[in-house]
């Protein structure tokens, strides 16, 4: 309704953005992350770590961690994840690249940062059984209760999580 009582040249400057971001904006030919160059700015960063790639199933998780400052390594995004029930499988997400991109660099940890949906948990244990007899260290992220939670108010699989991936108080 907004673009309708619009003025004409507000509404053509946005569908002129919109042709302008879709014709620049691309994936990275590394990473498979959004850039408007060849290399996104995160694989073309030489004070990133290169032994360590992180396997997320899409560019805003990629953001996500960005945004946390918590991550130095670089990503590889899956730009999907497995969903058998909506006809995805291992050819329709980046694994071949990933497959690749292990082959040629020199990793020594991968960690999966798949979101804790169904889908999100068979491409991590797909992954780590595809991955099992390679010469890396495969990770997955920590599951957990959220600062500021209730206990009442958090789901069963999470707290089993919780208590299992306890860590010595320090």
């Amino acid at each position: 309704m907004h673009l309708l009582r619009a003025p004409n040249e507000d509404s053509f400057a946005l569908a002129q953005a919109i042709q302008q971001m879709k014709s620049q904006i691309h994936a990275c030919t590394r990473c498979f992350h959004f850039t408007d160059s060849e290399i996104c700015s995160i694989c073309a960063d030489p004070t990133r770590d290169t032994g360590e790639l992180c396997v997320v199933e899409s560019t805003a998780d990629l953001l996500a961690l960005e945004t946390s400052g918590a991550f130095k390594g670089r990503y590889h995004v899956l730009q999907g994840v497995l969903a058998p029930l909506d006809a995805v499988g291992p050819d329709d997400i980046r694994l071949r690249e990933l497959l690749k991109r292990l082959d040629e660099e020199n990793i020594r940890e991968l960690i999966i940062a798949t979101n804790p949906s169904n889908e999100g948990e068979a491409t991590a244990h797909y992954l780590a059984k595809l991955l099992k007899d390679r010469p890396l260290r495969i990770s997955r992220i920590a599951y957990g209760i959220p600062m500021g939670g209730d206990l009442k108010y958090i789901d069963r699989i999470t707290l089993e999580r919780a208590l299992k991936g306890r860590l010595a108080f320090e």
